[in-house]
């Protein structure tokens, strides 16, 4: 899943990207509201972390604009991109503008960085239409706290590009993904990665998962089908 964290201080915004990218997330910096806006409108994201005092103008005004998108828009609307707050505005009224405004949630700095974790495993699992913090699909268990797989009751050790690439799918499953929405689910706008990437990850998933876990539509891209009622 992609993070994308809007922050000047870039100690803070680097030591969250290293963070995010070690729990498997990919995550890109902008440091101001024009290049966040650029980013929302030209490349997919899953999630915002939002600072509110930035050199060209206040976070606010960058969360009124997502929220009030109109249909056809690339930006995703507002119950689909879960935005978390994180400012230096501790008192009361502030924290209620930024909520009413459409924040999905408000961490005042400094913040321990696991409760913004969870804080934003939770805003991805109200997104999805999801009320366990588990991911289940089949004999799949997906913890996304501890990053823990388990196929049939039994551990399976992934890579963290595996990983990021499993929960895209398990998260939008019956969807055929392309190439070009997994390697932003998997990689930030600067890294590189080789042309095969998505595929050889693919591989080492099914040689661990099962060969018929993710699906080829040729020409397309993969998918996890939904799970049928018994």
């Amino acid at each position: 899943m992609r993070i994308l964290i809007i922050e000047d201080d870039v100690d803070i915004a680097q030591g969250l990207q290293e963070t995010l990218r070690q729990e498997g997330y990919a995550a890109d910096i902008a440091g101001n509201l024009a290049q966040a806006w650029g980013v929302l409108t030209s490349e997919p994201v899953d999630a915002v972390l939002l600072d509110l005092g930035l050199p060209d103008g206040d976070g606010l005004t960058l969360l009124a604009r997502v929220r009030g998108l109109r249909p056809g828009q690339v930006v995703r609307p507002e119950h689909d991109l879960p935005m978390l707050i994180m400012t230096a505005r501790d008192a009361v009224p502030d924290r209620v503008v930024g909520l009413d405004g459409g924040a999905d949630d408000y961490l005042v700095k400094p913040f321990d960085v696991q409760e913004l974790l969870a804080r934003l495993r939770l805003a991805l699992r109200r997104t999805s239409g999801r009320a366990s913090p588990l991911i289940e699909h089949g004999k799949l268990s997906v913890n996304p706290a501890s990053r823990e797989v388990l196929l049939a009751g039994r551990p399976v050790n992934l890579g963290v590009r595996e990983y990021s690439l499993l929960v895209a799918m398990l998260q939008a499953k019956g969807v055929v993904l392309d190439r070009a929405r997994l390697e932003a689910a998997v990689y930030g706008f600067g890294e590189e990665l080789e042309s095969n990437a998505i595929e050889v990850h693919v591989h080492h998933l099914r040689r661990k998962l099962g060969e018929g876990l993710i699906r080829t539509v040729r020409g397309v891209g993969y998918f996890i089908a939904r799970e049928t009622p018994p």
